[in-house]
């Protein structure tokens, strides 16, 4: 369950030099704000920050933002960054994905990163998940054409309604297995937290990479 009323949260992300706050204006612009050319990966619901700053870490030449709404959860992202001054390759915003084309421009971002989001498992929410088509949809617009989206989840439901979006979206299928950690494409994976917990009570953690049309 997610963190969401720690009194103060709000104004300590507001006061934090390692998020961005007004997002909207960097559109088209995020290479100049990293002050190089590299590529730019974003993770969508990064939780309290696991994946993304330990990505930053392995790959100092990739360029890493992190975007979460939970204002709770960003900032045990942002008690994670203070301890770690030398990341100059992250920066976090707090927003809600659904804005995402306001934020990035056209052929901005190379690969994004999807880890264990919210199912929303009831019909009527189908859209609000963020392997939908509607979200794949968003995606197209702003990533490279050689960009990957790369999803992980334990929940299989979810992981069957995103194998279909990509499907009906025409996109192609390049990695695909039910059970990561039992699979050749575990060497390098990055755990998160949900990840660790998860497989810790014996699930399965699924993982697909989907490329454009």
């Amino acid at each position: 369950m997610r963190l969401r009323n720690i009194p103060g949260a709000r104004e300590a992300i507001a006061e934090s030099p390692f998020v961005v706050h007004d997002e909207e204006s960097m559109k088209g612009k995020w290479h100049d704000f990293f002050g190089n050319d590299n590529p730019i990966h974003i993770e969508i619901g990064m939780g309290k920050g696991t994946y993304i700053m330990e990505s930053a870490k392995r790959n100092p030449n990739i360029n890493y933002i992190g975007i979460e709404k939970y204002s709770s959860v960003l900032l045990r992202a942002l008690e994670k960054r203070e301890e770690e001054s030398n990341l100059n390759n992250l920066i976090f915003i707090r927003m809600d994905a659904e804005y995402i084309e306001n934020v990035f421009a056209p052929d901005e971002v190379d690969n994004i990163f999807l880890n264990f989001s919210d199912p929303w498992p009831k019909d009527r929410n189908a859209k609000r998940r963020l392997t939908s088509t509607r979200f794949l949809d968003r995606y197209e617009h702003i990533m490279k054409k050689s960009g990957k989206v790369t999803f992980k989840t334990d929940n299989n439901d979810l992981f069957d309604f995103s194998l279909e979006s990509a499907k009906e979206k025409g996109w192609e299928i390049v990695i695909m297995t039910r059970d990561l950690h039992k699979s050749e494409y575990n060497e390098g994976n990055i755990m998160t937290e949900y990840e660790k917990k998860f497989s810790g009570l014996g699930h399965k953690i699924n993982m697909m990479v989907i490329k454009m049309p």
